[in-house]
């Protein structure tokens, strides 16, 4: 029992609940918060679920996720400016700058969460520190002239801010959506697709008028812009002195079996996840596509996962999300070797972004369902600390990606038809077989490991 100050002058007592290790409040506790403090005079939380406070923070997350997740994600699009054009043609590693970028920040939200769970005051200045940082990464990029300085400066410099500015998600998301914390998730990741549908084309027409320095300042510039009104509406809901801070972390979800194998289908999914948004424009340009027309092969791509990610979001709140994975995973399966794989004109091309983008690109928005699912069997694990970790195996996974991609391409021309013989040929059959290998989740569920 607490007492507190009533408006009117009155001294009256203030019911409190216990709140879990985590972030997250149960439903039922969080009602009775909001109706005892409504029945002690005191001031009352808005909704969850639901309400213009709620939509504004999901609009937030939304915009952010496709800011600072979609500018990496269309790293393709520079990959290969830079392969052609002075002062990096010729140069090695060029695809290295883009697998930091990506990897490493899905890696940095597990340090960056531990920090803001034990210190909670950090986290109103988390984001607007990291978009600093994004931006100061992009105007030193812009100043490059060799390979490893974008390393540095484009690829990990950005993916430490973007780490940061990202992380506080994990928070505000719990305290806001309860019930439809899934289709939450869903509408914040599909801010990647979204905007990786939009970023391409206008990232494509800044390299080609302007070069990579101006592009750069332009895109840095455009992060304070865009990012920083957003802030008003990205804010917790509940009060900082209701925030539990904590130093330390339970950590027994890793000797939970649901978990485990949900991690190695994230890992095993990741590693040829990121395969075709990287070659894709190169693999067009080789079918005597345009500039512009090798750009809508990441257009397609990231629109197609902008609706898979709604569809897999809401889908997760009402079905078992290892099914829906399983789904995912061979959708993306046959898009590689059935339509990627014979793809020897743009249309077959065109039609193989759209159907991987929407099965491949919709994993992260499951992710929701699998904290759930582990949280049922270890009580005191806490749910941002497991995203955390299925974020750092999708990291690991990226990074992986990269030099992989470097030695499946010098692994010569197979004699083989279609696409299989083109020299992608590795590529390819590497991207399906793991998008394959990821459906193993169903015979766990089966044997009775989750």
């Amino acid at each position: 029992m607490a007492s507190i100050v009533s408006p009117h002058g009155t001294e009256v007592e203030l019911i409190t609940y216990p709140q879990s290790s985590a972030t997250t409040l149960d439903p039922e506790i969080e009602s009775q918060r909001v109706q005892a403090d409504e029945a002690t005079g005191g001031f009352s939380l808005p909704p969850t679920d639901g309400g213009k406070d709620a939509w504004l923070f999901l609009f937030a997350c939304f915009m952010l996720e496709g800011l600072i997740w979609g500018f990496a994600a269309s790293y393709g699009i520079f990959q290969e400016h830079y392969s052609s054009h002075a002062p990096f043609a010729g140069e090695r590693n060029i695809a290295v700058v883009g697998a930091c970028a990506m990897g490493i920040m899905y890696m940095a939200i597990v340090p960056m969460f531990a920090l803001l769970k034990s210190y909670p005051r950090l986290r109103a200045w988390a984001t607007p520190a990291g978009l600093v940082i994004m931006g100061l990464s992009l105007g030193l990029g812009s100043l490059s002239n060799t390979v490893t300085q974008l390393i540095i400066s484009q690829g990990i410099m950005y993916s430490i801010g973007g780490g940061l500015a990202w992380t506080p998600i994990l928070f505000y998301i719990e305290e806001w959506w309860v019930r439809r914390r899934g289709f939450a998730y869903g509408a914040t990741m599909a801010g990647l697709g979204l905007s990786g549908a939009i970023m391409p084309m206008v990232l494509q027409w800044l390299l080609a008028r302007y070069g990579f320095r101006t592009t750069l300042r332009v895109c840095a510039l455009s992060f304070v812009v865009l990012n920083f009104p957003i802030l008003f509406f990205f804010k917790p809901r509940l009060p900082l002195s209701q925030t539990t801070q904590t130093r330390g972390f339970d950590m027994s979800f890793w000797t939970c079996t649901t978990f485990l194998v949900q991690q190695s289908v994230v890992v095993l999914q990741g590693l040829g996840y990121f395969l075709p948004a990287i070659y894709l424009p190169t693999y067009a340009l080789s079918l005597g596509a345009s500039g512009l027309q090798s750009t809508v092969t990441i257009v397609l791509l990231n629109f197609a996962a902008f609706l898979g990610s709604l569809t897999m979001g809401t889908a997760v709140d009402k079905w078992d999300v290892t099914n829906c994975l399983a789904i995912s995973a061979m959708g993306s399966t046959l898009a590689v070797f059935l339509l990627w794989g014979f793809a020897t004109n743009l249309a077959v091309l065109y039609v193989f972004c759209v159907m991987y983008g929407a099965f491949a690109g919709c994993n992260s928005s499951s992710w929701s369902a699998v904290m759930r699912d582990t949280k049922a069997k270890r009580e005191r694990a806490d749910l941002g600390m497991i995203f955390a970790f299925l974020s750092a195996g999708k990291g690991v996974a990226n990074l992986c990606s990269g030099p992989l991609s470097e030695v499946l391409l010098h692994a010569g021309n197979w004699k083989a038809g279609m696409a299989y013989g083109g020299g992608y040929g590795a590529l390819i059959v590497f991207t399906g077989t793991t998008a394959l290998l990821s459906t193993w989740g169903l015979a766990a569920k089966r044997i009775g490991w989750m």
